[in-house]
C-alpha cells in the first residue's frame, strides 16, 4: 500500500478475530481494500513498523469495541487506537476517519475508549454481521466527492452539518415569559379584583412550567447530540446554557 490509499484499517482485540473476519469480508466483496492483521509476528519490530505504516496510510480507521476490549485494559489494539487518534491531529474536524463499530451489546456510554471515539457516530454490527447499508456508508465516506459539510467524522449522508445549540436560547425563553405575563395581566384585568391574583398567578405559573419544559428539552437534545457526535463543540461554537434562565423557587410546585 503506497501513499494515502482507500484502504480501511480494521483494529480489533484478538478475541474478536471471528467478528473482524466477517466485517472484513463484506467490504472486500464490494471492492474495498481492507487491512486485517492476522500475523503471528505480533510484538516484533518489523511487525510494529508495518502496523504504524498501515495506520498512517489508511483512509478509514475502524476500531472494534466489545466486551473483550472492555476486559482488556491493556493490549496492542489500544496502541493502534492511539496511533489513529494521533493522526487525526493533522486532520480537519470535517474529515471522516474514525468509524467505531460495536460487535456485541457493549454500551457506547460505558465503553473504555479514547474520547475522540465518542465524538463520532458509532455502528452496531452484532457478531460482525455486516448489512449492505454499512458497506454503502463506507463507500460514501471513502468517496472523494464527499463534501466537507457531509463528512462529519464517521457520519452518514443524512447528516448535512454539525448540529449547533438548540434554538430555544435565553432571549426566546424570556420572550415566552413576557408574553404569558402580559396575557395574565390582560385576563386578570377583566375579572373582579378578588379573582385577579388567582388567575394571574395561575397563568404565570403555567408560563414558568413551559419554560421549565423547554429547558428540559434543551438539555436532553444537547445531551443526545453530544453523545452522537452531532453537537459542534469547536472553539467559537456557542451553546446556550439552559441554567442561565432563573426560575423562582416554588413556582413549579
Amino acid at each position: 500500500m503506497g501513499g494515502i490509499s482507500h484502504a480501511v484499517f480494521l483494529s480489533y482485540a484478538s478475541e474478536d478475530a471471528k467478528a473482524a473476519q466477517k466485517i472484513c469480508q463484506a467490504p472486500r466483496a464490494g471492492g474495498i481494500e481492507v487491512f486485517l492483521d492476522q500475523s503471528e509476528l505480533r510484538g516484533r519490530d518489523a511487525w510494529d513498523q508495518k502496523i504504524r505504516h498501515e495506520i498512517h496510510d489508511c483512509a478509514l480507521f475502524i476500531p472494534l469495541v466489545s466486551r473483550h476490549t472492555q476486559e482488556r485494559l491493556e493490549g496492542y489494539f489500544r496502541r493502534e487506537w492511539k496511533l489513529a487518534i494521533d493522526r487525526t491531529h493533522d486532520m480537519a474536524e470535517q474529515k471522516p476517519f474514525l468509524v467505531p463499530v460495536v460487535v456485541d451489546g457493549t454500551r457506547d456510554q460505558e465503553a473504555f475508549v479514547p474520547d475522540p471515539f465518542r465524538a463520532v457516530q458509532w455502528t452496531r454490527l452484532p457478531g460482525g454481521e455486516t448489512p449492505p447499508d454499512f458497506i454503502e456508508r463506507i463507500k460514501c465516506l471513502l468517496s472523494p466527492e464527499l463534501s466537507p459539510l457531509r463528512a462529519v467524522s464517521g457520519g452518514t449522508g443524512a447528516i448535512t452539518a454539525p448540529v449547533r445549540a438548540i434554538w430555544w436560547s435565553k432571549p426566546v425563553l424570556l420572550a415566552v415569559v413576557a408574553v404569558f405575563a402580559a396575557l395574565a395581566y390582560f385576563v386578570a384585568d377583566k375579572f373582579w379584583i378578588s379573582k385577579r391574583l388567582a388567575v394571574g398567578t395561575q397563568l404565570i405559573t403555567l408560563a414558568l412550567r413551559l419554560v421549565y419544559a423547554l429547558r428540559e428539552c434543551h438539555e436532553t437534545a444537547n445531551a443526545i447530540a453530544r453523545r452522537n457526535g452531532l453537537l459542534d463543540t469547536r472553539a467559537g461554537a456557542q451553546e446556550t446554557d439552559p441554567k442561565s434562565v432563573p426560575l423562582p423557587l416554588g413556582a413549579l410546585k
